[in-house]
């Protein structure tokens, strides 16, 4: 963690980011969105993700392979753990329109049109907040495919802008029979790229990208295959040294 003064706890919003990763010709790929110029991180960059809500916190009946001990104890806090997880995959659905949920023993399967069409209805509705992920589980009978889910790194938005974010970075691999589709109402664009290309682009000034998904990217760049990282992240093997150019940067990080 850097020596920054921490910012006063009604200040400071949780978040929850997705990493949805997939084998390619070309080697791994993720998937990174735009923001809007008006939006939080406007023009940027980034990963899928957004703020926890309190309904996050409902769905632990409903997640496999984890609970809020485990989960709590992972993330390094007293309890709410599960409430991370849960928003990490909301938030795959509603921006990139993958959701990381079993019917029975498979993965969601989303290739036939028309249950195709009555997700992206569901997706709509969990979007505007009329429709939970909690009720989304119960109406389509799913459970959370929250053993799918890994927790990748911790990062805390600098001093300065009115609002800043407790932000917990997760990795998913691609779920098949599923395609993503950036939100258009809320997103100006999403793309599958290699993480040494996307940092290229930043590179070219043709994209810009705030310290922690450079970081990210670059952690990623190391890898070919999406096994390979997997087994990394589940032995904490990922992330690069912590240095204090990354104090400098004004970003607060932390592992496990």
């Amino acid at each position: 963690m850097s020596d920054a003064a921490a910012p006063p706890p009604s200040s400071m919003r949780d978040a929850a980011t997705l990493l949805l990763v997939r084998d390619a010709a070309a080697g791994l790929e993720v998937f990174m969105v735009e923001r809007p110029g008006a939006a939080d991180f406007g023009g940027m960059h980034v990963f899928p993700g957004g703020k926890v809500d309190v309904a996050d916190a409902r769905v632990e009946a409903r997640c496999v392979g984890l609970n809020d001990a485990v989960a709590s104890r992972q993330l390094g806090v007293a309890r709410g753990g599960i409430a991370f997880w849960n928003a990490a995959i909301r938030e795959a659905f509603e921006e990139a329109g993958v959701l990381l949920a079993y019917r029975g023993e498979r993965l969601v399967d989303l290739s036939d049109a028309a249950t195709r069409d009555r997700f992206a209805d569901h997706r709509d509705a969990v979007h505007k907040g009329v429709l939970s992920i909690e009720d989304l589980c119960a109406r389509e009978d799913l459970t959370l495919a929250t053993d799918r889910v890994y927790y990748f790194s911790h990062w805390i938005t600098p001093l300065g802008p009115p609002r800043r974010y407790d932000t917990r970075f997760f990795l998913a691999h691609m779920p098949e029979n599923q395609e993503t589709a950036h939100h258009e109402r809320e997103l100006e664009d999403g793309v599958w790229v290699r993480p040494r290309d996307a940092l290229a682009h930043r590179e070219a000034e043709r994209w810009m990208m705030i310290f922690p998904t450079l970081t990210t990217l670059a952690s990623l760049a190391r890898y070919d295959r999406v096994d390979a990282l997997v087994a990394d992240v589940r032995a904490w093997k990922h992330l690069p040294e912590v240095t204090p150019e990354r104090h400098r940067q004004g970003m607060q990080y932390s592992g496990r």
